[in-house]
């Protein structure tokens, strides 16, 4: 039995074999990774030497340009053969092109993306939609990587981009259908993490709270998708977030005045497991009220801190968002409902542990670490964590408890 090898081109450029992801020099290669792409992408049809040539070197910045393609298929060739012997067959000479030809148990996630795109707009059983949705969201782990060296692959991005949002919007429909609010929002945060600025998301993922009776969260949603739009783009919401808005704050007064919609909200926000997420003006005032019943029980609190990226960072303001809300979710899924959360500052997450020792607070901190590793098991940006007592021995730090995590 052969080996399976599979190429994930969506996101990264990675290459696995067996499931094992393999040290790819084709990576090192900007050329040949576009080159490998492109041809990937066109599914086997022969791509001409003419259309290789002008696509890798659009202003013939190589003298010789025919050679540089023959050099190029060459060294591409023998660097895949160099991780699974054959591989480097899938880049097959045509007469005057190339293609190329996927191995037995080869799996590319574009081309994956592809088919399931094209059966989407013939599928009608829910089931298997569902079905189908979720392998779109499990395949599509970024836009399209794209090396730069390619004249014209930002079609490609583009194109995969936009079956991708249209095949989101269909899952959500279905799942509103069947007022699967839930999953509506868990998808809508996924999709999130691909594309920040999309209204749309933005609304759907509102939508949803409201449902559910999570006004509070839609408004913080609103907010946060507003001050995202205003940073990055410079611009006002749109009309349509505009008008769900108002029509959200509507609902929202008139809660004021209804007693069985508010005694319903509360009781089903009590319902909610996890974590409490909440604004830096709302964690001061629980934090007080915590505080009342610490002196009255003389039980304990800690307060935790989790820095994600060093002040000196210049990493990329969007990426950061994505991978703090990321952590928020980590947070909110695997700790107590008693605890509190709160986003301090664009890199800092603040957490409220009641009734924890040190020992029991720092096994928090390392499982939450671990769990973040998890979830960005590529990602090189660094966690730093602390953990202090509240109340009023909270400057009585004993000597292990003012070691950082990192």
């Amino acid at each position: 039995m052969g080996d399976i090898v599979r190429i994930q081109m969506m996101g990264s450029f990675l290459i696995f074999i067996n499931e094992q992801r393999v040290e790819n020099p084709v990576s090192k290669s900007r050329k040949g990774t576009a080159l490998v792409e492109y041809l990937v992408l066109h599914r086997g049809r022969p791509v001409p030497n003419q259309m290789l040539l002008s696509a890798l070197w659009p202003e013939h910045s190589v003298t010789n340009p025919e050679n540089a393609l023959k050099t190029l298929v060459s060294r591409m060739r023998t660097l895949l053969n160099q991780m699974v012997p054959g591989l480097g067959a899938c880049i097959v000479s045509d007469r005057g092109a190339y293609h190329w030809e996927c191995m037995p148990d080869m799996h590319i996630d574009a081309l994956e993306l592809m088919d399931i795109f094209d059966a989407l707009g013939t599928e009608r059983d829910p089931d298997k939609l569902r079905v189908m949705y979720e392998k779109v969201l499990e395949l599509y782990e970024g836009d399209l990587f794209q090396t730069g060296d390619l004249d014209g692959d930002s079609g490609f991005a583009q194109n995969l981009h936009a079956q991708y949002l249209g095949a989101v919007y269909g899952f959500i429909e279905l799942l509103r259908k069947a007022e699967d609010y839930n999953d509506v929002i868990s998808v809508c945060r996924t999709a999130l993490e691909v594309d920040s600025f999309d209204d749309r998301l933005h609304i759907e993922l509102m939508k949803a709270m409201v449902n559910l009776n999570r006004t509070s969260d839609a408004l913080v949603e609103y907010k946060h998708a507003t001050n995202l739009t205003y940073r990055y783009l410079g611009a006002p919401p749109s009309p349509e977030m505009m008008a769900f808005y108002q029509e959200m704050n509507k609902a929202r007064n008139s809660l004021k005045y209804n007693l069985d919609a508010i005694r319903r909200e509360l009781h089903n926000s009590s319902l909610e497991r996890g974590a409490f997420v909440c604004d830096y003006e709302m964690f001061k005032a629980i934090y007080n009220l915590e505080m009342r019943n610490l002196e009255r029980l003389g039980t304990t609190m800690f307060l935790g801190i989790i820095m994600i990226g060093d002040d000196e960072d210049g990493a990329d303001s969007i990426r950061q968002d994505n991978i703090m809300n990321g952590l928020i979710e980590i947070l909110r899924d695997n700790l107590r409902k008693g605890d509190i959360i709160t986003h301090f500052s664009p890199s800092v997450i603040a957490l409220l542990l009641p009734t924890v020792n040190y020992k029991t607070g720092t096994m928090v901190m390392e499982r939450i670490r671990s769990l973040f590793y998890q979830r960005y098991p590529n990602s090189d940006i660094p966690f730093h964590s602390r953990l202090g007592m509240l109340g009023k021995d909270a400057f009585k730090v004993e000597p292990e408890e003012g070691k950082q995590a990192e």
